[in-house]
This record gives C-alpha cells, sequence and structure tokens, in this order.
C-alpha cells in the first residue's frame, strides 16, 4: 500500500477523522464561476498556511544567530568609530556623574541597612560594566533610593525570619546575585516586551507611595531620633515621629539646614536658567553638583566640631570609620535557607528595578532622538547585577536623577560610564579618611531632598482623572496599600487591579452596529457655490446606528439594506469576548427580524423552557420586518482568533440558520487579513455560499476585486493603487459610484495605470486580489456590504 494511502487508511479508519469534511458544503463550481464572470482576468486560489510553514517561520537561521550575538554587544558597533571628541566630552560628563553618585550612593547604602562603602561598591558596578552591553548613553546603573530600600526591607524581613544567622551583606548580595540570574535569563531570551505587561499606574503609584516610605525612615535620622522603629508600616513611624518631636537632637539643625540648602541651590539655579538662557548650561551644571557641594560643607562642619574628639563625645552622629578599597570583594555564598526566605521577594524587587531602569532608558532615548533596546537593557541589568556581590555591592538599576546630569553633562557615547567608575576608584581608596566626618542627618537630608521628586504632582493626577478616573482610583488604592500595609501589597495589588481592568476591558469590548451615509468630500475653498459643490466628491461611509459615537448626531445613518447587518469589532475577537458578542448580535438581529417560516409546536409546551417565544424581541409590527438576510463582519481591528472564538460563529451561525429556515444567512468578512485567520475562518464554514441551499447558490451574484499586476514587460514597477475603476461583466468601465451595470453583472474594483482599458495587452494583466474559492472574504467593508446588499435584494426580487 502507498505511504499516502496508508495515511488517509490511518486518517480515515483508526482516527476517525475526514480531513475532507470541510469541503463538503463548498461548491464545486466557484472557480467556474469567477472564470466566467472575470473573462480575460485571472482567478486566484487563496493558498493557506501550513503548519510545517509555522514551525519553519519559527527555526532559527544563520543570520539570525548572528544578528543575536552582535546585538548582545552593541559597544561593537560604535568602539570602532570612537574619536577624540566623543573622548573629551565623556570624561567631562564621567567626572561630573562621578562628583554626583559618590554621595548618592555613600547615602542610599543607609536605606538598604548596609554601610556607606557598600554604596561605593554598587554604583562601581554598573559604571564600569554598562557601556558593553547597554544600548543607551545616558544612563547611570548604580544606588537608587528606590532599589535601597527595597534591599533593606529584605534585609529585615530575612533577619525576622533567622535571627542572628545571616548578615545583612550577605542577604544583599544573594538578593542581587538572584535578581541578576533572573533578569541575564529574560534579557538573553529577549523577554523584554514582557515589561508592556506592567501597566504604568500601578508603577507611579508604587514610585510616589517608595518615596513616601523613604522619607518617613529619614525624618527620624534627620532629626537625631533614635528611638523609631523604622521597618513598621509608613503611618506607624510618621505617628511616632510626630510623638518624638520633643526628644530631638543636634542633628536636626544638621539634617534641616541641609534639606533647606539642597532646595534653595537648586531653586536659584534654576531661576538663573530662566533668567541667563545663554548660560543654562553652566547653571545646570552647578545645580548638579550641589549634593557633592553640601556634602563637604557639611563634613567640614563636622571635622571642625569633632576634630580629635573620642567617637562616644560627638556633638552629632557620624558614619564614622570606612573601608579604604574593595575589602568586601568575594564570591558571595547563598545557601537554599537563605534562598527560600528571599525568594518570595524577588519578583516584586525585580519588576521594580525593571520597570525603574527602562522607563529612564525611554525616556533619554525620546529626548534626545535614538531608541533602546528593552531586552538589552535588561541583559545589561542582570549583568549588573550578577556582578554586584562579587565586588562587594548590592542590587543596582537605573537612576533618573544621575541620569539626567549624566545627559545634560554632555556625554557622548556610555563609555562615560568607565570615567565615573575611576572617579569611584578614587573616593574609595583616597577619600575615606573624609568620608569619617560625614553627618549621618545631612545623608538622611540628602535623601530626602533626592526623593522628593518620586512623588506625582498634583497636575498629573488631574491629568490621570482626565485620561482614566478608574487608573486614578487604583492609583489611590496602591498609595494607601503601601503607606498602610507594605511596598509589596501596594505593587502587587496595583498590577492585579490594572490587569482585571484590562480583562473585562477585553471581555466587554462593544462591537458596533453600522449604517450607511453618504459623505461628500470639499477642498478648502471658503465659498461653498455651485463650482465648488461640482468638485465635491461623494462616497459612502458606515457610522454606528445607535450614534453613540464623534460624529455629528444629526447626520441621518440608514440600514444598508432590510434584513443586512453590518457589525464591527472594535477590538480583537477571542474566548473572553466572543459570548459577549455572539449575544449581542443574537438580540439584535431578532429584535430586528422576523423567521422565514412559523414555528410549528404540536403544544405550546413543547417549546423549550428558556426560549420566550417569537414576540420576545419585537418591538414593532411583525409584518414589518424583514426577514434576516446577511450578516457582515468588519474584522479590520481582529488580527487572530482561537477555537472558543470561531466555534461561537458557528453556533450563531447554525441559530440564525434555523431562525431563517429554510433560506440560509449569508456571513461576509471585510479586512481579514491575517492568513491563519483566513484558515480558521474557512474551516469552520466561512468565506463562501454553502452548497447545501442549491436555491441560494443559484441566485448568489458573485462579488471580486480586481487589480492589475506587474507588467510584462519589464517586470517590476509599483501600480498605482490609488485610481480605481468599476468594472461589469459586459466590460463597461464607471467611475465614482458603485452602480451595477446589468443584473448578472459583477462589481470589479480594478488599480489600474495611466486610465487604460481593461484586458489591454499594453500593460500588466488584470487578476483577483483575493481568492475566488473565498468569495465572502471582501477586500474591504463597502465590497463586503454592497455583496451582501446584492444577494439580499437578488432573494427579496425572486420572493416577490
Amino acid at each position: 500500500m502507498a505511504p499516502r494511502r496508508l495515511a488517509e487508511f490511518v486518517t480515515n479508519k483508526v482516527l476517525g477523522i475526514d480531513v475532507n469534511e470541510r469541503y463538503s458544503t463548498v461548491p464545486q463550481d466557484l472557480d467556474s464561476r469567477a472564470r466566467d464572470v472575470l473573462g480575460p482576468a485571472h482567478t486566484y486560489l487563496e493558498d493557506e498556511p501550513s503548519v510545517a510553514e509555522w514551525f519553519k517561520d519559527l527555526a532559527p537561521t544563520r543570520a539570525g544567530a548572528t544578528r543575536y550575538v552582535k546585538a548582545l554587544f552593541p559597544s561593537a558597533s560604535w568602539i570602532r568609530r570612537y574619536n577624540l571628541r566623543w573622548l573629551l566630552g565623556d570624561i567631562v560628563a564621567g567626572i561630573t556623574i562621578g562628583l554626583v553618585v559618590v554621595p548618592q550612593a555613600l547615602a542610599y547604602a543607609a536605606l538598604a541597612h548596609l554601610s556607606p562603602a557598600f554604596g561605593l561598591y554598587t554604583s562601581f558596578t554598573g559604571a564600569v560594566l554598562y557601556w558593553l552591553f547597554g544600548t543607551s548613553k545616558d544612563i547611570v546603573i548604580g544606588t537608587t533610593a528606590v532599589g535601597s530600600l527595597l534591599v533593606g526591607q529584605v534585609v529585615s524581613r530575612v533577619a525576622e525570619a533567622a535571627p542572628g544567622r545571616y548578615q545583612p551583606e550577605q542577604t544583599a548580595h544573594a538578593l542581587s546575585l538572584l535578581v541578576g540570574a533572573v533578569l541575564l535569563f529574560f534579557g538573553l531570551l529577549r523577554l523584554g516586551w514582557i515589561i508592556e505587561f506592567i501597566p504604568y499606574i500601578p508603577i507611579s503609584a508604587f514610585v510616589t507611595a517608595a518615596g513616601i516610605t523613604i522619607m518617613s525612615t529619614q525624618f527620624p535620622t534627620a532629626l537625631g531620633m533614635s528611638n523609631i522603629n523604622t521597618r513598621e508600616a509608613p503611618y506607624r513611624v510618621i505617628i511616632s515621629t510626630l510623638q518624638s518631636l520633643p526628644n530631638t537632637r543636634l542633628d536636626a539643625a544638621v539634617g534641616l539646614s541641609s534639606i533647606v540648602l539642597l532646595f534653595a541651590i537648586r531653586s536659584f539655579c534654576s531661576m538663573m536658567e530662566r533668567r541667563q538662557p545663554g548660560q543654562k548650561r553652566l547653571w545646570t551644571f552647578l545645580s548638579s553638583l550641589r549634593l557633592t557641594f553640601t556634602m563637604l560643607l557639611f563634613t567640614l562642619v563636622s571635622f571642625l566640631v569633632h576634630r580629635g574628639k573620642p567617637m562616644e563625645d560627638n556633638k552629632f552622629r557620624i558614619v564614622g570609620n570606612i573601608e579604604q578599597g574593595f575589602k568586601r570583594a568575594s564570591v558571595p555564598h547563598a545557601d537554599a535557607q537563605l534562598v527560600k526566605l528571599i525568594l518570595p521577594e524577588l519578583p516584586a524587587v525585580a519588576i521594580i528595578l525593571v520597570i525603574e531602569h527602562i522607563a529612564i532608558s525611554k525616556a533619554m532615548g525620546r529626548l534626545y532622538n535614538y531608541t533602546i533596546n528593552p531586552s538589552q537593557e535588561i541583559v545589561a541589568l542582570g549583568a549588573a547585577n550578577m556582578l554586584s556581590p562579587f565586588v562587594g555591592g548590592f542590587i543596582c538599576t537605573g537612576s533618573f536623577g544621575a541620569s539626567a546630569v549624566l545627559s545634560k553633562a554632555g556625554v557622548r557615547t556610555p563609555l562615560a560610564g568607565l570615567f565615573s567608575a575611576l572617579v569611584l576608584i578614587l573616593a574609595l581608596y583616597a577619600l575615606t579618611g573624609v568620608f569619617y566626618y560625614i553627618p549621618n542627618a545631612a545623608l538622611a537630608g540628602l535623601i530626602i531632598h533626592a526623593v522628593c521628586n518620586l512623588l506625582t504632582p498634583p497636575k498629573n493626577l488631574y491629568k490621570y482623572w482626565q485620561l482614566s478616573p478608574v487608573e486614578l482610583a487604583i492609583w489611590v488604592v496602591g498609595v494607601a496599600l503601601a503607606i498602610f500595609v507594605s511596598l509589596e501589597a501596594s505593587i502587587y495589588a496595583g498590577v492585579t487591579m490594572s490587569v482585571a481592568l484590562l480583562l473585562f476591558r477585553i471581555a466587554r469590548t462593544r462591537g458596533t452596529f453600522l449604517g450607511l451615509v453618504q459623505v461628500k468630500r470639499v477642498g478648502g475653498e471658503k465659498d461653498y457655490g455651485p463650482e465648488t459643490r461640482s468638485k465635491c466628491t461623494s462616497r459612502d461611509v458606515f457610522l454606528p446606528l445607535d450614534r453613540k459615537d464623534a460624529s455629528n448626531p444629526d447626520i441621518k445613518v440608514d440600514s444598508p439594506y432590510p434584513g443586512v447587518f453590518v457589525y464591527r469589532l472594535s477590538e480583537g475577537y477571542n474566548y473572553t469576548n466572543q459570548a459577549y458578542h455572539v449575544d449581542t448580535l443574537a438580540k439584535h438581529v431578532m429584535h430586528s427580524t422576523k423567521r422565514m417560516s412559523e414555528e410549528h409546536f404540536e403544544k405550546e409546551s413543547d417549546r423549550l423552557w428558556n426560549d420566550p417565544g417569537p414576540g420576545a424581541y419585537k418591538c414593532d409590527s411583525q409584518a414589518l420586518l424583514p426577514h434576516l438576510r446577511a450578516v457582515v463582519f468588519d474584522f479590520a481591528a481582529v488580527n487572530s482568533v482561537d477555537v472558543t472564538s470561531i466555534q461561537g460563529l458557528i453556533d450563531l451561525r447554525n441559530n440564525f440558520d434555523r431562525y431563517s429556515s429554510p433560506d440560509t444567512v449569508e456571513w461576509h468578512f471585510a479586512n481579514v487579513h491575517n492568513r491563519w485567520t483566513r484558515r480558521a475562518l474557512a474551516a469552520g464554514g466561512f468565506g463562501y455560499p454553502t452548497s447545501q441551499n442549491p436555491e441560494a447558490v443559484s441566485n448568489w451574484k458573485p462579488v471580486y476585486s480586481i487589480a492589475a499586476t506587474l507588467t510584462e514587460k519589464d517586470g517590476a514597477g509599483l501600480i498605482d493603487s490609488r485610481r480605481g475603476a468599476e468594472m461589469g461583466g459586459d466590460e463597461e468601465r464607471t467611475t465614482g459610484s458603485r452602480t451595477p451595470v446589468s443584473a448578472h453583472s459583477t462589481y470589479i474594483e480594478a488599480s489600474i495605470q495611466s486610465g487604460e482599458v481593461y484586458g489591454s495587452e499594453q500593460r500588466g494583466k488584470m487578476a483577483a486580489v483575493y481568492g475566488v474559492d473565498r468569495p465572502f472574504f471582501h477586500i474591504d467593508l463597502q465590497d463586503a456590504v454592497d455583496s451582501a446588499v446584492r444577494d439580499a435584494r437578488s432573494k427579496d426580487d425572486n420572493s416577490v
């Protein structure tokens, strides 16, 4: 037995699968009918996609592998073109950002419950590694307020779960290693698009709540309070701080004055930027160094106050000894128990790090007119976090404040990070003696000043209200949860509510029943006199029948034809919303039509319990309602379908056929462009008239769209698709209307060049645009409605 026949035998007899079953209802003369109508134009049979073709598209290629490797190291594409001008710009920007990062790193380490040196280790990692993998020239990877706060919370929770077993730095190193591995995995697999599933609103709420949380933990330090448990929920910390105001120490003078000084310098520089626009870059540069200046000033004050005094006699608390160099560089160790304790915190930390970094890099790209690769940015972030614990650091991500300073400092390439790394090395090896005298209250003031930018201003909240009031409510809930419960509860609840809102919108996406309006396009002339009106072109457009759109409600919208319904899917069509669309269609159609023949029950009790009867959907006289003839779908917004959605259409078609028996309802589809969607619809029995009703097939008036092919002469050149013609079976050509030239002719839209006559041998031949074996899949909505109306009119004429 031949292999093919053996396969058919196994398929049909053993598995019970009839591969030809789908073709049993397809009329066998579709091709011949098309040839009769099209005449000299060529027919075209649709070539459906195959599963083998799908797998072939997924198979990796050598060229794809080469592009992948090159994309992993974007620095290779520009390092060969590196020049002296770029070098000078990068040196200046790198040193500038190094001076800004040092005080930030020292301050943010306190949020992670680690000594200040760990902040320098962390910032060094991002600075020295990002240039190799990153795709943005303006990003600074290092310590951030939010990232350090997350580390501090994880350290606290591990300490509570396993008291005395793990040192804070050990927990921080393990967290960084795990986060780095996860991010590197997602980046190498090019899964950066997953980030788009995290909406903006819960992130905005989280960042604002994180800012409030950070300030609540730093104000006790800035005021010299030592009896406040900053690990509690923010609202408890705020209450405890207010109750302890009488216990403030001299630290408050340092902390509050540092905050005032930082805001004063920023405001003064901003004012001078407006008054002296020619010196804007200078004032921006001075403003960016306000952190370094403030830290040096209060360090000098602290040195003068505490010079020669022992640590226990300090007037206010200072940083103290900082190890010189990379003394904590080592191979990180994390046992199974520590990993188990960290894993519940891992998703929130990874999400926040990636969101913060990608948001900053995209913002910088938009500002300076270049694009970033999110997946590659995740690779850079993952590599930096994996390297960080080996040099003694903790988790790092893109810093908005430092990145803004870097971009304004005239950075030219990502290599500027290497020069900022040199500044950090200098700080670690030569300035640790100076760091000894830094006041803790000044560091707390620096943090409070920095995180004020994280708070969402009222004007943004008003903007949220204008854009989407529901999402503003999600924002409020997210901030409230962070203040009264925890930051993790905020991000998880915010994302969950946003996803629930998205699913609700998808599942309840309204479809629209459309009507026909003839409009005229008027040019720019002001005088709408007779001459101007004669130049106006008229065309048919489709507007919602319910008038719940932005169009003028006084415009009259008519049904295309009695018994023909046009339904537009506003968004995708899938298993989540198919039941809603099917139910909407069934109710509206049965409300607006009457049965082709009366129902017959021997007894009324034979009717199904859930069938309300023929009068349930009627609001007008039964005699005035039309018969159901056709349903036209606009699939312009549908790219893919699934089994559930196709089955919903099949069930609705069967319901309509029973309703219209002995006639069958025609189903027309417009703008079905995806080949797999066309294949799925055709497998469900759509796209062609059914052969099970010979009378309907005999009355069917086929409609095709044709266009000119490439010329025989040169085999190339673009056909001018803007010029159209309507052509009937008698080769008569019309323009500007959709009027059929004869009762049995076929409307054809032909895109031809230079106004040449249909069938001319001088230019390219005419051919069907889509397969003639799928005549109910139309090129646009106007063709679909025209075809449905023709057949409905033919049926009504024959019934008379």
